[in-house]
């Protein structure tokens, strides 16, 4: 009888410290908070497309000028290129080719710039979504010129430089705005009796898809 008594009282000892310790417990009286998830961080790495207009301020250099004077006029085209972001630097390479439509006239002498094409590097720094830049590469253009006589159409080559800034609206998205120059080396024009070159100033915008 008495191993019982003391098994019991054992057993009632065991079970109010187990119920005291339960009771010290901290209680949820709160839902668990739902997961915070943090927004992608926009980055300017990959490949685009895209399209571009504007006007150009442009003048024949060489003997051209004498022949032909200015040639300004507006042009549109298409873009492309490749961007790799490092940290807030980017660097990257831009192709583009656009149509022209630039006369200069002297009498019965004309010269038509129809086209401009550039390869370019670009070094950047960005500030989030938007991108201040500066590029330069390989230019080259295609120039009608003609007298009472004769007329022919040839490519000049040359250089670009320029620089502009790029705003990103979407992760796909961007606008830009950028100013070119370049300086296109001379020919030998109207059979060979004179030479021209020509320089180009350009304004223009674009629209750019990010992949």
């Amino acid at each position: 009888m008495k191993k019982i008594i003391s098994g019991s009282l054992l057993c009632a000892a065991l079970f109010t410290a187990t119920a005291s310790s339960a009771a010290d417990l901290p209680r949820r009286n709160v839902a668990p908070a739902a997961p915070v998830y943090a927004a992608p961080v926009f980055t300017w790495t990959g490949f685009y497309a895209g399209a571009n207009a504007g006007y150009g301020w442009n003048s024949f250099t060489r003997g051209g000028d004498t022949l032909f004077g200015s040639a300004n006029g507006g042009n549109y085209g298409l873009t492309g290129g490749y961007n790799y972001q490092i940290g807030q630097y980017v660097v990257g390479v831009e192709g583009d080719y656009d149509f022209m439509s630039a006369k200069g006239t002297n009498g019965a002498n004309s010269g038509t710039q129809n086209s401009l094409g550039t390869l370019r590097g670009r070094v950047g720094y960005a500030v989030d979504r938007a991108l201040l830049f500066g590029t330069a590469g390989y230019a080259g253009a295609s120039i009608k010129t003609a007298n009472a006589s004769t007329s022919g159409t040839q490519w000049y080559n040359g250089y670009v430089l320029g620089g502009g800034l790029e705003y990103a609206f979407t992760n796909n998205i961007s606008g830009k705005a950028e100013y070119l120059w370049d300086n296109l080396s001379s020919q030998s024009i109207l059979n060979n009796t004179n030479t021209a070159g020509m320089r180009d100033s350009i304004l223009r915008a674009g629209v750019n898809y990010h992949f």
